[in-house]
């Protein structure tokens, strides 16, 4: 009787590879040494989370600086709730104020305010010395196209756009 190989059953999970395993563990130190390394550096020029300094940098290129809160969710990645929680802290800093939508009686947008604009003004310059000390500046021009292609092809694999859609923006 010839042995024969059986693929696993369907519920049987797909474990990571040794070569899979090492990959991921440097994927997870890297991003999160990384994360780390900008949150330092934006808390001692600016006193702000690097999340904060995003949404900041979102309404600067926003028109009139302002943009509905859902969509401000939306492109930042994160669930309404966190995004209400930075907003109330960067309206005491002074940085942004919201303000009702006139096309919506239930929106809101977020405003960048003059003093948030300088704020971004002040740190943008070390922020942008950070990410390149830290990413640009260590890979090689094709390492960096190959990246972009890999984030860019991971970002459109975990963003689905069905109606019931899991997204954290939508939490």
């Amino acid at each position: 009787m010839e042995h024969m190989t059986s693929a696993p059953p369907p519920d049987e999970p797909r474990w990571l590879s040794d070569e899979e395993q090492r990959i991921w563990r440097a994927y997870l130190h890297a991003t999160t040494l990384l994360e780390d390394h900008l949150d330092r550096q934006l808390q001692r020029d600016a006193g702000m989370p690097h999340i904060y300094y995003g949404l900041l940098v979102k309404l600067s290129q926003a028109p009139r600086r302002r943009m509905r809160m859902t969509e401000l969710a939306m492109d930042a990645k994160i669930t309404r709730s966190r995004l209400s929680h930075a907003i109330a802290r960067l309206e005491r800093n002074g940085w942004v104020r919201r303000e009702d939508c006139p096309s919506d009686k239930r929106g809101q947008n977020a405003v960048l305010t003059p003093a948030g604009m300088k704020v971004l003004e002040r740190t943008a310059p070390g922020h942008v010395a950070a990410v390149r000390q830290a990413l640009f500046d260590r890979l090689s021009p094709e390492q960096i196209g190959q990246l972009g292609e890999i984030m860019r092809v991971m970002a459109e694999g975990l963003q689905p756009s069905g109606e019931d859609a899991d997204l954290p923006w939508l939490r």
